[in-house]
């Protein structure tokens, strides 16, 4: 399929326009501290917009409906989590992190534990963050490929270099206004794309509701009491841990903390940021509910191939494709490669901030030059976008390795976060209880996440964990957190009866 002219219009002026002004605060970027920070001066809507597109990635723009489309609206209840999580990450993170005065958000860490805590923190940091590159730029070449034919490698190269580009001309300046902007595109697109499926209805916009209730489609899922389903509270911790992970120890947002010109500032743009995402992702799982009718009652208009079980994430682009206004349609995939461009240039960026401030000046240049410091933002700003690239390229036709990458990202995420809540809330917690916790979770994430794959028969199903898998980085967090809280318990007990 083909896109129109006034399609294309639409793309190439809301893609290139992005990148182009983004591009253009290279002017403005003349220190490591602008290129980290913009110089702690950027508006606080602005970072807010930022924070929000950055939460949300190509993939949840196309999952989303493709989760509502396939089942109900349980996975809504994550976003049920975030008032919660950003009211604490809020009130405890966001003043942590700007006292400590550091870009890092692992520099608490070894503060608090050491250098090691820190390089463990920062290491499950960038190999997180390399491979989300490289998955995102995948994931957003796999729809327009299949939808308008568009060479699958040269989508992955071409916007690889362009968002790098931007990236590493404009610094952190560049991420935040073009992801603000971004942000606003993918509002409208989904905004657009909601009212267009809605009065599409043969039936009248009322249809939606009948079908998606005669099927329980708005149901948020179970509210028993069981771990191994995906219940409602099930879900509901999942999300509290995620996104305590992402609002509270994520390089991304943490480096956003520091770009506002006071606490207050910081504190509004997080809580306008994250609250945003809620609306936004209602109006997605909503899509996909409408996209259900849809096709419900106009079966034919749905190819025999996408009537198949797991095809729902492909749903929403067949009918970007074959059912949008022209112009309309352009503005959609404009969303969606905002969507993954705002995840990639947030990653750049932060990914080699840590680098910067976590090796370059902590092990190899302590008087590192403002110069010297440029240099390594610059290259390694090159680098990360070649290797995000090179992944993606790697990784085309092998699903099994993106389930597999998914499975690992869990294991270092729970590390962190458990480590993280175990400084911050115990304080005569030591080096080895830290040591010891992060190796009894992350071999309690191993096993919980190996479980589905490893232990399926036999005698093996003994070991196998009784626990849905959305609780792997709750369990794992709570195992780090706790073991290391009562090893600091038992041994100060100690030690003061000694004395």
């Amino acid at each position: 399929m083909k896109l129109s002219v006034p399609d294309l219009i639409v793309f190439i002026v809301l893609t290139l326009g992005s990148v182009l002004f983004g591009a253009s605060f290279f002017r403005k970027n003349k220190t490591s501290s602008l290129f980290t920070s913009g110089g702690g001066k950027l508006p606080g809507w602005v970072v807010g917009f930022s924070l929000f597109a950055a939460f949300l990635s190509s993939i949840s723009f196309l999952g989303l409906p493709g989760k509502a489309y396939m089942s109900n609206w349980n996975a809504f209840v994550f976003s049920l989590s975030i008032p919660i999580a950003a009211i604490l990450s809020v009130r405890f993170f966001v003043p942590l992190y700007r006292g400590l005065g550091s870009i890092s958000a692992y520099h608490y860490l070894e503060v608090r534990f050491g250098v090691w805590a820190s390089i463990y923190a920062s290491i499950c940091y960038i190999l997180t963050k390399v491979m989300h590159m490289g998955a995102i730029l995948l994931l957003l070449a796999l729809p327009l490929n299949a939808l308008f034919g568009w060479n699958l490698k040269i989508i992955i190269i071409v916007t690889g270099i362009t968002v790098t580009i931007y990236s590493m001309l404009g610094g952190i300046q560049a991420v935040i206004w073009t992801d603000a902007i971004q942000g606003m595109i993918l509002m409208i697109g989904a905004v657009a794309g909601a009212i267009i499926l809605t009065f599409s209805m043969p039936g009248g916009p009322h249809q939606i509701f009948e079908i998606a209730a005669a099927n329980d489609k708005f149901s948020l899922g179970s509210f028993g009491s069981s771990l191994k389903d995906s219940t409602f509270w099930v879900v509901l911790m999942y999300g509290l841990f995620m996104n305590l992970q992402n609002f509270g120890i994520d390089q991304n947002n943490v480096q956003r903390y520091m770009t506002t010109s006071s606490d207050k500032e910081a504190k509004s743009s997080a809580l306008f940021g994250y609250f945003l995402y809620i609306p936004l992702s209602l109006i997605l799982f909503y899509i996909g509910t409408a996209l259900f009718a849809y096709y419900t009652a106009q079966p034919d208009l749905l190819p025999a191939e996408l009537k198949v079980p797991g095809a729902g994430d492909k749903i929403f682009p067949y009918f970007i494709a074959t059912a949008l206004p022209d112009g309309v349609k352009g503005l959609l995939i404009a969303s969606i490669f905002a969507a993954g461009m705002s995840n990639i240039s947030a990653n750049i960026n932060g990914t080699a901030t840590i680098i910067l401030s976590d090796y370059y000046r902590r092990f190899f240049n302590k008087q590192a030059t403002e110069k010297s410091s440029m240099k390594v933002l610059y290259s390694s700003s090159m680098i990360l976008g070649a290797l995000g690239v090179t992944i993606a390229l790697s990784l085309i036709g092998v699903e099994s390795v993106l389930d597999a990458w998914w499975m690992l990202a869990s294991i270092f995420s729970g590390g962190m976060l458990g480590l993280f809540l175990l400084g911050y809330l115990s304080k005569t917690a030591r080096n080895i209880d830290a040591i010891i916790g992060v190796i009894v979770g992350v071999l309690i994430i191993i096993w919980m996440s190996l479980s589905p794959i490893y232990f399926t028969k036999g005698n093996l199903l003994a070991f196998r964990s009784p626990f849905h898998e959305d609780l792997t980085v709750v369990i794992g967090t709570l195992a780090i957190t706790l073991t290391g809280f009562i090893l600091a318990k038992l041994f100060a007990s100690k030690i003061k009866s000694i004395k």
